[in-house]
């Protein structure tokens, strides 16, 4: 073990704040509320030359206690802009937050402003014209820029050598969508950014925007389409030809916003969608092809065209919207082992007669699905997952916004090889890894993933393990220890030492 610990500054926004004492607001989950730098971090192991960069975080961290309960209170925490950069082998590690007009007008006002989750009905009076994002979700990097993403709200742009915050980005003026996702597609080969945004004019409207930015940052083209109804698109995926837009009965109510209700509502007995157009073709080229009634999903694996021209679509699907906070609003309880979750495949024949997806089950249930970004929109061999552990001895960590962090890492493999896990001990759990290429021909290269640890109740120890993504079961090459309370992410981004250095120059 090496380093030493330096806290540079250690700015507490919520430290005299009560907050409800709930799951989303005790354990892993308490809030924070600092902004703090962490130097020379001890180092247990070889870190690999290949990680050389920096992994970035989103962190949701409420400044202010909610003043309505139920309030989405995980979806809704302040956006927290997380690096920890590695360098020569050494790491070190800084937290702020995004400054979004959100944040600032809280901070300003010395309390929350801004009630249920995505319902500007139920805010204060002083929160009038503010925007509302949060910006916690994805940060995304593309063309030299680092933007922190969230589905309810356009990008907040923040330097990613210091994370302060540029401000909101709407690449130049030409983003006519309010709303932009939190999960983008870059294409490999042409290094070309494919968006969309749900709720593109205004919440509870059925608008869905679909954009292409060029691998220099330039917003090609915008083109707005209705989707069937106004439902949660976390996510989509595309491949070499085309787009696809899965529309899942998690929906929105603008009378029931109107009346001071819950956002999203599940509903059971809706049939799911699935939307396919041309890459660069127009939407009024999009087919439809209807799933199963009721489905969820947040998180596609991939989706490919095969050899006989169908769509392969991959993706960590659930018979039900697993989020307690948006079962309660549906009049719902279903257990979390009752969920129906797997990781499905959907095929879809665009020259078949049928308007229905094919489903096949491909591997058990999980979420935060990795995949090599060379092979996005490609046909693929291999992919990993977080999943629990069907042997693991004990209750899982309480956390996240389910409520329960995953403990099993698992390497999938679509060729016939066994799978490969990682399993935590009791009390361990494992955020979303972000997948860093190797330098060696054949080597499947290293997956980066921030392992909590509780070690009393309220007690937490944290630390970023470097995994050999092709030797899961070896367990960590090198872990690097963070000696301060975090909080859970959402999702990260490794960028390459080479890339920063060139946004540098810019």
């Amino acid at each position: 073990m090496c380093g030493g610990i330096i806290i540079v500054t250690n700015v507490t926004v919520n430290s005299m704040q009560r907050f409800p004492d709930t799951p989303e607001y005790t354990g892993l989950n308490a809030p924070i509320g600092a902004e703090y730098n962490l130097e020379s971090l001890p180092v247990e192991g070889l870190i690999p030359a290949d990680v050389e960069g920096a992994f970035f975080r989103a962190v949701p961290d409420p400044a202010f206690p909610p003043f309505m309960e139920d309030s989405g209170a995980i979806l809704s925490g302040d956006g927290m802009i997380c690096a920890l950069r590695v360098e020569a082998g050494r790491a070190r590690f800084a937290i702020r937050y995004v400054q979004t007009e959100r944040h600032k007008g809280e901070v300003a006002a010395g309390r929350a402003l801004f009630g249920k989750y995505r319902n500007p009905y139920t805010d204060r009076p002083e929160a009038a014209g503010l925007d509302r994002t949060v910006a916690n979700t994805t940060p995304v990097w593309h063309a030299g820029r680092l933007l922190m993403t969230k589905e309810d709200g356009r990008p907040y742009r923040v330097d990613p050598h210091t994370l302060a915050t540029v401000g909101r980005y709407d690449f130049g003026g030409k983003l006519r969508s309010e709303t932009f996702t939190a999960h983008v597609r870059i294409d490999p080969d042409t290094g070309e950014l494919f968006f969309f945004g749900y709720e593109a004019n205004g919440v509870a409207s059925t608008k869905v925007a679909y954009g292409v930015v060029d691998k220099e940052g330039n917003l090609l083209r915008e083109q707005w389409f209705d989707a069937p109804y106004c439902a949660m698109m976390h996510d989509f995926a595309i491949t070499r030809n085309y787009v696809l837009f899965p529309i899942y009965p998690t929906t929105c109510d603008l009378s029931r916003l109107e009346a001071g209700g819950d956002h999203w509502v599940h509903e059971m007995d809706r049939d799911s969608w699935v939307g396919v157009m041309p890459r660069y073709g127009s939407v009024a080229e999009i087919r439809w092809f209807r799933g199963p009634k009721g489905a969820s999903c947040y998180h596609m694996m991939n989706a490919f065209e095969d050899a006989n021209g169908r769509i392969q679509f991959d993706q960590c699907l659930s018979s039900v919207n697993a989020f307690p906070f948006i079962q309660r609003a549906s009049g719902l309880n279903i257990a979390p082992g009752a969920t129906g979750a797997r990781l499905a495949r959907w095929t879809i024949d665009l020259e078949g007669a049928s308007d229905c997806v094919t489903e096949t089950v491909i591997g058990p249930p999980g979420d935060f699905p990795v995949i090599p970004a060379a092979v996005q929109g490609r046909p693929y061999s291999h992919a990993w997952m977080l999943t629990m552990n069907p042997d693991m001895q004990g209750p899982p960590v309480a956390g996240g916004p389910v409520g329960a962090m995953f403990n099993l890492l698992l390497r999938l493999d679509f060729t016939g090889k066994p799978p490969q896990a990682l399993a935590l001990p009791p009390g361990h759990c494992f955020n979303e890894p972000v997948h860093v290429p190797s330098s060696l021909a054949g080597h499947a290269g290293w997956l980066l993933t921030i392992v909590d640890h509780q070690t009393v109740i309220d007690g937490f120890a944290h630390a970023l393990w470097i995994i050999d993504a092709g030797n899961l079961g070896a367990g960590p090459v090198a872990r690097i220890a963070i000696p301060h309370r975090l909080r859970p992410q959402v999702h990260g981004w490794w960028v390459s030492a080479r890339e920063l250095a060139a946004a540098a120059q810019e």
